[in-house]
């Protein structure tokens, strides 16, 4: 019997893609108010079609915030600088709609106010964190060559080493597993560029390959390895001109392409009080620290939360069977030496800073940045030591 091949996909896209473009509005904002008052409560969000973007949602912030100035800005450093890449910074209209954060939800959050008196979650939901023994960022492997795909399509184009690039993009990558889990090989690679009109396909297929796709997946690529470049024929059009955009709509882009599970609540636009956010950040910090300490080689953390309660409601482990102990003494651990409430995590991770943009394309998890505190393996060693591991 012939065995049966097993494929994983994970997707990404570029800053230029017209959801990704709300993500990056909805967070530049949020970095403003967090720049002028690092208590400020933001949920914002963005939307975008043709020549409009509309920003939309609940602020309370001591913080004066140009709103349309920020959102063309955004714009223009993404590189739409030419109406014909489907919006233009300068020229596209901004319509605002932001009111201040419901009292009702306020006093669920703010310290000493509500029926619990403490700060409480700004809502309720499951929050997912996830790691794996795939790569050293312990990522699953297609999402990470996903993310790394498409950030290298954008870093020639703004170096201008393939001139006739344009800022909408995506990318996919379909990695086939052996039975346990183990990565073997890359079998197919897809990469949509936006280009300027009279580029011949042939030309943008040769150097996506030899410009993005080789030198990015090359220890993967084998023979057998399938490549699609603009399988469509032409990506001219783009942008919000041929795509509405709207803030969330990325959010397995986001997270882990598809291996393991995403609650539903978006990430971009909200500040860390928000346990979508902050709650799934913590939820990944956790994950990674069990698996760097080899409690496990696959990890994923469920949390769960009530609006206006400090403690989750739930906490989930499932290690899919690659854990050395039980899982009863994991969660055990997990209570015992990460914060869980929204005001520890907040305090812990640092999170009341203007560092949100940048999370918000080429995903939140597994990036090398000091400023992504929830991708610090720091708790690793206290941890293999408390499990009775062997160093």
């Amino acid at each position: 019997m012939t065995k049966r091949k097993i494929l994983i996909s994970s997707e990404s896209v570029t800053e230029g893609h017209p959801d990704k473009m709300c993500d990056l509005i909805s967070d530049a904002i949020l970095d403003e108010a967090l720049i002028q008052d690092k208590y400020s409560r933001v949920a914002v969000e963005t939307g975008t079609k043709n020549g409009g973007v509309m920003v939309f949602g609940e602020m309370t912030t001591k913080a004066y915030i140009d709103i349309p100035q920020v959102v063309r800005a955004t714009i223009k450093k993404i590189g739409y600088t030419n109406a014909e890449y489907g919006i233009e910074w300068e020229t596209c209209s901004v319509w605002v709609q932001i009111t201040e954060q419901s009292p009702d939800i306020s006093q669920g959050v703010s310290e000493g106010d509500g029926l619990h008196k403490e700060q409480g979650a700004g809502d309720q939901g499951m929050m997912y964190g996830y790691a794996c023994n795939d790569t050293k960022e312990l990522m699953p492997l297609p999402i990470s060559l996903a993310h790394k795909l498409s950030k290298k399509l954008s870093e020639l184009r703004k170096k201008k080493e393939i001139t006739y690039l344009r800022p909408d993009g995506k990318s996919q990558v379909s990695i086939e597993y052996d039975e346990k889990g183990k990565p073997l090989r890359a079998d197919t690679i897809v990469v949509s560029t936006q280009h300027d009109s009279g580029i011949v396909h042939n030309r943008i297929t040769k150097d996506v390959i030899e410009k993005v796709i080789r030198p990015i997946c090359k220890e993967w690529i084998d023979k057998d390895t399938i490549f699609h470049v603009n399988p469509t024929g032409a990506f001219i059009r783009g942008g919000p001109y041929a795509d509405a955009g709207l803030t969330g709509r990325k959010i397995i882009v986001d997270t882990y392409g598809g291996i393991g599970r995403h609650g539903g609540g978006a990430f971009s636009g909200k500040d860390p009080t928000k346990v979508d956010r902050s709650a799934a950040y913590i939820a990944r910090y956790i994950a990674k620290n069990i698996v760097a300490a080899g409690i496990a080689d696959k990890c994923e953390i469920q949390l769960a939360y009530a609006i206006g309660i400090a403690d989750p409601v739930s906490v989930n482990i499932e290690c899919y069977g690659t854990n050395k102990i039980p899982i009863d003494k994991i969660e055990k651990l997990v209570r015992e030496f990460f914060p869980l409430r929204p005001r520890d995590i907040i305090n812990h991770l640092n999170l009341r800073r203007p560092i949100f943009y940048k999370t918000a394309s080429y995903g939140h998890f597994g990036r090398d940045d000091p400023d992504f505190t929830w991708e610090k393996i720091d708790k690793a060693v206290l941890l293999k030591k408390e499990a009775g591991l062997k160093k």
